[in-house]
C-alpha cells in the first residue's frame, strides 16, 4: 500500500471509531463501510476542486485527461464547470472568471465594496454583500492559525489546494478611501 493509501486506511479506521479493537463485530464493519464510503465522497470532492483549480492555472483538459488515463472530452464531460444557479441579485453575485494571478486583486477590490466570499468554484466565486468592508487571503489547505483568528480571520471556504480566510474590517462601505503612501 503506498504512504497516501496507508493514511487514508487510518483515517478510515480511526473515523469508523475502531482504530484501537483487535476484533470487529458486525457493526464495526458497518461503520467502516459508511468511513469508507465518506472518505470516498471527500476524495472525489477533493479531484474534483483539483481539476477546477488546474484549469484556473492554466491547463488544458488533454493535460487533465492524459494525467487521468482518460481522453480531453472524457475530463471535460466529468469535471467541465457546471451552470451554478445562484441568484444575482443585490446581495449575492458569482465574481469571475478569475484565474490563480489575478484572484487576490478581485477579491480586495470586491472587499472594499462590502463584499466577501463564500464558495470557491472554478474561475469564480461566489460572494454575500454587507455594508462593511472585507479582507480575503488565499493559502494553500490547512487549518486557520490562532493568531489568525485572534487577528478576526475565518476561514470562508476551501476549494483544493486553496483555503480562503475573510475578516470583516469594520469600516462602513461609504466611508472614504484610506489615503496610500507613495
Amino acid at each position: 500500500m503506498s504512504a497516501l493509501g496507508d493514511a487514508i486506511g487510518h483515517a478510515v479506521v480511526a473515523e469508523a471509531g475502531v482504530a484501537e479493537k483487535t476484533s470487529l463485530a458486525t457493526e464495526d464493519h458497518i461503520a467502516l463501510i459508511a468511513a469508507s464510503a465518506r472518505a470516498e465522497d471527500e476524495v472525489r470532492s477533493i479531484l474534483r476542486r483539483t481539476v477546477l483549480s488546474a484549469r484556473a492555472a492554466g491547463a488544458s483538459w488533454s493535460m487533465i485527461g492524459t494525467e487521468l488515463g482518460m481522453s480531453r472530452q472524457a475530463a471535460q464531460q466529468r469535471f467541465g464547470h457546471p451552470s451554478e444557479t445562484v441568484r444575482q441579485d443585490g446581495n449575492e453575485r458569482w465574481l469571475g472568471p478569475v484565474s490563480v494571478f489575478d484572484e487576490m486583486a478581485e477579491l480586495e477590490l470586491a472587499g472594499l465594496e462590502g463584499w466577501h466570499t463564500v464558495e470557491a468554484g472554478a474561475s469564480a466565486h461566489r460572494m454575500l454583500r454587507s455594508d462593511t468592508r472585507w479582507e480575503h487571503r488565499r493559502s494553500v489547505w490547512r487549518p486557520i492559525r490562532a493568531a489568525e483568528r485572534s487577528e478576526g480571520w475565518k476561514i470562508s471556504c476551501t476549494a483544493f489546494p486553496w483555503v480562503y480566510l475573510v475578516r470583516d474590517t469594520g469600516v462602513p462601505v461609504s466611508s472614504p478611501p484610506e489615503p496610500t503612501a507613495d
